[in-house]
């Protein structure tokens, strides 16, 4: 039996009523990352009784999230993210059954662990992810709610193999890596975040109760700093479903590694290859900045380094400095190394 007075104030709209909730309590829903997305998304869905969650995480909260990982507290930091959302959501609503699966999602496991869920959120931060969740619910039929973020900007759609578009419609493959910036290198408020993730959970129980018109065929796209929200048509081809459903998810292109450092050598030339104003909020004590863009046009190649001195070159995690590392290497310049785990993970060495 539903509880009622945990529900009423949903219970009591007209369109959503008892047979809503009772939808929602039968009803199964995989959400991909317990991160930015992720955290409000779970909530909300823990909070309006959907009777089964399965949180799938592979990563540890660490204190840099929590300005917007809202579901984590200070006293996880450490904790797999996965059991630190589920103990929030039980925390939250004790009624329904949880399930953490602190694991990546990859092509072995993918079909297995989603099967059986009504609805699939993804709110994974890497593209290779993201087509691997596309197949396996074009794979398993599931609709699949899907948003990303970038800066202050966010996009969001519905996918239903067999209904409408998937995601190779909008994607139809992964870029190169360190094209595209995640939230630790671009940055990113967290109201920005919690205002998507809500929206898709509110996408998932749409879809759970048949209430109004999910956003299938249509790309919402989000403007943090303007408060307003675009809607651009998606079509889908069958061509597209045929190719990944048979090809299975396609994954970012293989690069040859970079000779990076875990560790600042002594007295080291240091080379930011952040933008102005990202070098401007915090940076590495005698560091010059040039933005990757510079280096990436060919017209920039190191100075000269003292005799014995290493030339280090570091982004906010690794992803922008070692693409620089790979451009001067590609036009003869040898010797420049990447920080590994860039600023963020030199800040966190220096407590």
């Amino acid at each position: 039996m539903t509880p009622v007075s945990r529900y009423r104030r949903q219970i009591s709209l007209p369109d959503f009523g008892l047979a809503g909730q009772e939808a929602l309590s039968r009803a199964h829903v995989a959400v991909i990352g317990a991160g930015g997305l992720g955290s409000p998304a779970l909530l909300y869905l823990a909070g309006a009784g959907v009777g089964r969650i399965t949180v799938i995480d592979d990563d540890a909260v660490d204190i840099s999230n929590l300005h917007r990982q809202v579901i984590h507290r200070d006293a996880g930091v450490g904790r797999p993210k996965a059991e630190s959302a589920a103990e929030a959501m039980r925390a939250l609503n004790p009624d329904i059954a949880v399930a953490a699966s602190p694991g990546r999602l990859t092509l072995a496991n993918a079909l297995e662990v989603l099967q059986g869920a009504d609805v699939v959120l993804d709110g994974a931060d890497n593209f290779d992810t993201r087509h691997l969740a596309s197949w396996a619910c074009a794979r398993l039929g599931i609709p699949h709610v899907w948003a990303s973020i970038l800066g202050h900007d966010a996009q969001l759609s519905v996918f239903h193999a067999g209904h409408g578009p998937i995601y190779e419609d909008i994607y139809r493959q992964p870029p190169a890596p360190g094209v595209v910036p995640n939230c630790a290198q671009a940055g990113v408020l967290g109201p920005v975040v919690g205002v998507v993730g809500s929206a898709m959970a509110l996408e998932a129980i749409k879809l759970l109760t048949g209430l109004g018109r999910p956003l299938i065929g249509r790309l919402a796209v989000f403007s943090g700093l303007d408060g307003t929200w675009e809607y651009v048509p998606v079509v889908g081809t069958q061509e597209t479903l045929t190719r990944v459903r048979g090809n299975g998810p396609v994954t970012s292109p293989e690069l040859p590694p970079v000779p990076e450092v875990t560790e600042l050598p002594d007295a080291p030339l240091l080379i930011d290859v952040r933008e102005p104003h990202e070098f401007a909020g915090t940076r590495i004590p005698g560091a010059v900045n040039v933005p990757l863009g510079e280096v990436l046009t060919g017209g920039w190649v190191p100075p000269t380094p003292a005799p014995g001195q290493d030339v280090v070159i570091y982004c906010a995690g690794g992803i922008r400095s070692a693409r620089a590392v790979r451009a001067l290497a590609e036009r003869g310049v040898t010797g420049p190394v990447s920080l590994a785990g860039g600023i963020d993970a030199w800040l966190n060495r220096q407590g």
